[in-house]
């Protein structure tokens, strides 16, 4: 198994549609916009390899319904998979090359977040969603979520210890088993791990809220904005121990700072997990969160400035443009744009990928 960069190209991106007026707590429709939004500026691209496929993934007909009406003219694939809430990154399959010619589904086992919010469906999805493509599952034997993981597609993956390590997930398991089983399934020989975590971050330290490669060698992170931040220590700290990190091919990191958010609260006064860095990387296009903060469009612009450059991206996929999108009500739930998808990448043949480019249509998964 092979997980690919992220820039790497894709041939689709999975999602699920939002649900529960009660998960979202007032927030649902606008949730369903800032969704819709992302969902058109993914399909929204021209670019020599395409712009890749929406799979969708809906609880029954009824949502089905409801999700293809909003997303109107966009091509998408629907699939009845039982769900319970929309955060892909962590419950589906991280998807991986098997071989290069075929996909592989690297399926970790699923426990709420170490037991804190385990809905119907959930602990189920990233295999049934696996076995009803067809692709080849390979089980590591670790708790954990697809968002704890950032791969630079030459061997080295980061992750923190405050998740990973977590006793709620992995109680009493080596390090060094931990980084054996993740390099056996995701085909990494150097995992690098930070300390530290957002406040009032429920994943326990994901690392797409932290840090995220921008091409090999390169990572970016976040500096506090102003004085009100809550993360300015744990900012700067994770900027310290980047620093001092080599990746797998023996390069000392190049360590790049957008702003932050800043304090960015939720309807009761609390701070959100906020950041810049939960941006999504598709074919031709980097999509980034954005909360109605000062410092949006600062963000936005330097993390164009990192794909801008040439090779930043991938020497065969090259420069591709920035657009920040709202989210300030999906963060409500605790994430953002990466939190809420997952890329399945190109491969030279597909064992069942749900439907060909632009195929309208739907799959019954129970």
């Amino acid at each position: 198994m092979e997980a690919p960069a992220e820039w790497e190209p894709h041939d689709a991106v999975w999602l699920a549609w939002p649900e529960g007026e009660e998960l979202w707590e007032g927030h649902l429709e606008a949730v369903r916009r800032e969704w819709v939004a992302l969902c058109r500026a993914i399909r929204d691209i021209d670019t020599a390899g395409g712009a890749e496929r929406l799979c969708i993934v809906t609880r029954d007909a009824e949502s089905e319904a409801m999700a293809s009406d909003a997303l109107g003219p966009l091509d998408a694939r629907f699939h009845h998979i039982p769900y319970g809430d929309i955060w892909l990154r962590d419950t589906a399959p991280v998807l991986c090359r098997d071989g290069g010619v075929a996909l592989g589904a690297v399926c970790f086992d699923f426990n709420g977040w170490g037991g804190k919010y385990l809905f119907d469906g959930d602990r189920e999805l990233s295999r049934r969603l696996a076995a009803a493509n067809g692709f080849r599952v390979h089980e590591p034997g670790l708790i954990l979520e697809g968002g704890a993981l950032e791969v630079d597609g030459q061997g080295t993956v980061l992750t923190t210890e405050d998740c990973v390590l977590d006793a709620a997930r992995n109680r009493g398991a080596a390090r060094e088993t931990i980084e054996e089983r993740l390099g056996r399934a995701l085909g990494t020989s150097t995992t690098l791990w930070l300390r530290g975590r957002l406040a009032r971050d429920h994943t326990d330290g994901h690392i797409d809220t932290l840090a995220r490669f921008v091409a090999p060698g390169r990572v970016l992170c976040m500096r506090a904005s102003d004085s009100t931040d809550p993360n300015k220590e744990v900012l700067d700290e994770i900027r310290r121990q980047l620093a001092s990190m080599h990746d797998a091919q023996g390069r000392p990191l190049e360590v790049l700072e957008i702003p932050s958010p800043g304090r960015v609260d939720d309807d009761a006064g609390l701070p959100l997990p906020a950041s810049y860095l939960n941006y999504y990387i598709a074919n031709g296009r980097v999509v980034v969160p954005v909360y109605d903060s000062a410092y949006d469009a600062a963000a936005v612009d330097a993390i164009s400035d990192c794909f801008s450059e040439s090779g930043t991206a991938g020497a065969a996929e090259g420069p591709r443009p920035v657009m920040g999108l709202p989210a300030r009500h999906l963060v409500t739930g605790g994430g953002a744009f990466h939190c809420i998808t997952q890329q399945q990448p190109a491969v030279r043949e597909l064992p069942g990928a749900g439907g060909g480019e632009g195929q309208q249509g739907r799959e019954e998964h129970p």
